[in-house]
């Protein structure tokens, strides 16, 4: 049995590894900390207007998981993508940039 364990963790460690993607990193400021181990981050960003060519902004509302709920309202965040944890959250807390002065 042992021969047979160990010839296919062989076989499997000979193939070609995949590379994993490079995951999103977002920055923003944390809206909401009031469901539990979930916050709310707003995300702002710049994009170019197709036609006339100004800046415009736009901002984006992202449920990020936060395990042991560090992150409070007005904390400036980095979430980074990962998988489906429920039906909105795709992100989880990276690390917190700034707390927010009291």
């Amino acid at each position: 049995m042992s021969t047979e364990k160990q010839g296919s963790t062989a076989a499997g460690s000979a193939a070609a590894p995949e590379e994993r993607r490079q995951r999103k990193v977002m920055r923003g400021m944390v809206m909401s900390n009031k469901m539990e181990m979930t916050i709310v981050v707003q995300v702002n960003r710049k994009v170019r207007h197709p036609l006339y060519e100004k800046f415009v902004s736009k901002r984006s509302k992202l449920y990020a998981h936060d395990q042991n709920s560090e992150a409070g309202v007005g904390d400036i965040v980095e979430i980074t993508q990962t998988r489906p944890m429920s039906k909105l959250k795709r992100w989880r807390l990276l690390r917190i940039v700034q707390k927010a002065s009291v």
